[in-house]
């Protein structure tokens, strides 16, 4: 198997990743409105990463892809026990804004749980269809493994991070709504991006030298091989 350090752009893509997990996570606390949705402001830029782990897994392979989700996690990971760590130190007594800094960074430990999990089980999902799918399309229509993974990742992002989120607090058809308005946002996403994923792909793949098929690699997330 290929070492990843002698690729010149997995680094970057995988940097990419990360950067648009961080940042969706941190503006997500604002709501805005595209017509009658409502949306967290995360997903300008969440399904950025759906779109590069598709381009992760179609070039580099799955197990490529499950070192960059990891990573995601634990850049996630990182930067919440910071937030907490710094909301517990003492403010300046000339600070004023204790208040602000809590509302916009202090997530609650059931929002957290949503969202660790649900990231893990829609982005594992998604490189696993995409990667599944590329075999037995045997490399051809990459618009169907691309759009087709997003549905399902994006599906059970949605699904389980508002189950776990609002569960008990939001009735039914409230949770059935915004699950439905997420998911087709984010897909419709994918699809806008499909033109640009394929010139990614495909300079890519020839910049690099590697067209990854994972015909017997094992889609376990937690095998570290």
């Amino acid at each position: 198997m290929q070492k990843a350090q002698t690729w010149r752009y997995y680094d970057v893509a995988v940097a990419l990743f990360v950067a648009s997990l961080l940042t969706a996570n941190i503006i997500a606390v604002k709501l805005i409105s595209f017509g009658p949705l409502i949306l967290p402001a995360g997903v300008v830029i969440f399904p950025v990463s759906y779109i590069l782990g598709d381009i992760l897994t179609e070039v580099y392979g799955f197990r490529w892809a499950r070192r960059a989700i990891w990573l995601g996690f634990l850049g996630n990971l990182v930067a919440v026990i910071a937030i907490r760590v710094a909301g517990q130190l003492p403010a300046a007594v000339f600070w004023q804004d204790e208040a602000a800094y809590e509302t916009i960074l202090g997530f609650s430990d059931r929002l957290l749980l949503a969202s660790f999990t649900a990231y893990l089980v829609g982005e594992f999902a998604n490189s696993t269809i995409l990667a599944k799918m590329k075999v037995w399309t045997r490399g051809k229509h990459l618009w169907t493994r691309t759009i087709g993974s997003t549905i399902v990742g994006q599906g059970l992002d949605s699904l389980v991070f508002i189950l776990v989120a609002f569960a008990g607090i939001m009735v039914p058809a409230a949770i059935l709504t915004t699950v439905l308005s997420q998911w087709l946002f984010k897909s419709a996403y994918e699809i806008v991006a499909t033109p640009l994923t394929y010139l990614v792909v495909n300079k890519l793949k020839a910049a690099e030298g590697v067209d990854a098929y994972d015909i017997d690699t094992s889609m376990n997330p937690f095998s570290f091989e």
